[in-house]
């Protein structure tokens, strides 16, 4: 296939073993490096059973600070067929996942519909992004997908160009998020568990107390259904550690003038991240559990 599933437009060469010319670095086939139950999502998709997590390999945004960069950079993982991720997630669900979790899947949309239209698991399925896709794919998943958790990483374009090498980030990704919005524009809880709606994430970063304010402003006021994670989980890994700003992990006084105003906004549909998940210990080992 040639592909251009994401906005990088690669129109790279992807065999079922390889790929020429595309940013991912991915084959067509699906490349795994861990699907197990995983409890440091948000409350509502760990629950506690915890959420069946499935790993993806590749990554078309390559963020300087990554802390999955084994996966995401590297390229660890173990291919697999269709089928064999039906089997993954008929696993999950065995195991009591309160959902089905698809981690960086930008790049494997068309074998998880494959997979889906095989075997759809009675629990929701979780599209888990980091914010830089294509509308048009997205839409390809429209009534396959439950719950879009999304990242919203930067609202200024120079840090995304000097962190992820994607100036049009913050456009793209506001699209990318009016059309989940447009799928998923209400919320749906069993138990304390989410069924159905759209969780928007932002990683706050050293030196970034405004950009965070405004990703938040931006969604409260734009997708206003919408639930507002904010991360505090940043660590100056990777290249990350040896550029300028943001080579130190994010102070108490940044975190807690973030954290302050979106408390004293009033806004309800919202999670806060603890200042003590900047911690390595919550970096899922690779290992291939699940797919071995």
């Amino acid at each position: 296939m040639l592909c251009n599933q994401c906005p990088r437009q690669c129109n790279a060469l992807r065999t079922k073993s390889g790929n020429v010319g595309g940013v991912c670095g991915m084959p067509e086939l699906p490349t795994v490096a861990r699907a197990a139950l995983h409890f440091w999502e948000e409350p509502c998709i760990s629950g506690k059973n915890g959420s069946g997590t499935v790993f993806f390999s590749g990554c078309s945004l390559h963020c300087v600070f990554c802390q999955n960069d084994d996966i995401s950079a590297k390229n660890k993982g173990k291919t697999i067929s269709v089928n064999e991720l039906v089997d993954i997630f008929k696993s999950l669900e065995a195991q009591g996942a309160h959902n089905i979790n698809l981690v960086t899947p930008t790049h494997f949309v068309d074998s998880i519909i494959a997979a889906l239209d095989i075997y759809k698991p009675s629990i929701p399925i979780v599209y888990n992004s980091s914010g830089y896709e294509s509308v048009d794919t997205l839409k390809k998943l429209q009534g396959y997908v439950d719950i879009y958790l999304m990242d919203f990483k930067y609202i200024d374009d120079s840090k995304a160009r000097l962190y992820s090498n994607a100036t049009d980030y913050a456009n793209v990704c506001k699209n990318a998020l009016f059309e989940a919005y447009r799928q998923q524009n209400e919320f749906v809880f069993c138990d304390d568990i989410m069924q159905k709606g759209l969780i928007v994430r932002h990683l706050l970063l050293p030196a970034a107390t405004r950009d965070a304010i405004a990703v938040f402003d931006w969604v409260r006021e734009n997708i206003p259904n919408a639930y507002f994670s904010i991360m505090s989980q940043y660590l100056p890994l990777g290249k990350a550690a040896d550029m300028p700003v943001i080579n130190r992990r994010v102070t108490a006084r940044e975190y807690n003038k973030v954290t302050d105003y979106i408390l004293d906004s009033g806004f309800l549909n919202c999670y806060i991240q603890e200042r003590s998940s900047a911690d390595k210990n919550f970096i899922p080992n690779f290992d291939f559990t699940g797919i071995l």
